[in-house]
């Protein structure tokens, strides 16, 4: 078994998660977008996007390194690689974006603070990925001996459409809002949120 192929039920079963939804940004700070990230989303955009490679990269990447960029890149984001904790627990597989407090680029250390799914069409699929994926992250974090993050956060997004999640005390709280890629001040508020917390 893999990331991708756990469902809800599967985590709650495997893990003991239990899921729930509710508001998480209600008071957000939004974030002016930057003309240059304006300026590469409107490229991405009419280049097309028409596999989940392609939108990672023209749409999500431009974000993430606005972020960085805004965060002095006090921050590492791996992209595509794997996140191999437990293969006997399933929790192995490649994940699109994972953010960490480590400044090391060469393999993924610890702390893992988000995770970013990005899927073609398939958001609520992406959900359940990315739930997965946190467990990992939180069980890396711990044989990492990083246990000082109790808050992890991921999201599933579609480049236009995205939906956060957060993982704390084995609940695993979906956002009941999702924000589309027009509202893209609330999506960098909701993200530099993350980032400082």
């Amino acid at each position: 078994m893999a990331y991708s192929e756990f469902t809800s039920v599967d985590l709650i079963k495997k893990f003991k998660v239990k899921f729930e939804a509710k508001e998480l940004f209600a008071h957000l700070k939004e974030q002016v977008p930057s003309p240059w990230l304006l300026e590469a989303l409107q490229k991405g955009k009419e280049l097309g996007f028409g596999s989940e490679k392609s939108r990672s990269e023209r749409l999500v990447t431009p974000i993430l390194l606005e972020l960085s960029s805004n965060n002095n890149s006090s921050f590492s984001v791996y992209s595509g690689m794997n996140l191999d904790v437990d293969e006997k627990l399933g929790l192995r597989g490649e994940c699109d974006f994972i953010f960490s407090h480590s400044r090391i680029q060469d393999f993924i250390t610890a702390p893992i603070f988000c995770i970013t799914e990005a899927k073609k069409q398939n958001l609520e699929g992406g959900t359940i990925q990315c739930a997965a994926q946190l467990i990992g992250a939180k069980k890396f974090n711990e044989l990492e001996g990083n246990k000082a993050i109790p808050i992890l956060y991921g999201c599933s997004t579609t480049g236009i459409e995205w939906r956060f999640l957060k993982y704390e005390n084995n609940i695993i709280t979906i956002d009941e809002s999702r924000y589309l890629l027009t509202e893209l001040p609330k999506i960098l508020g909701i993200l530099q949120f993350i980032i400082e917390s």
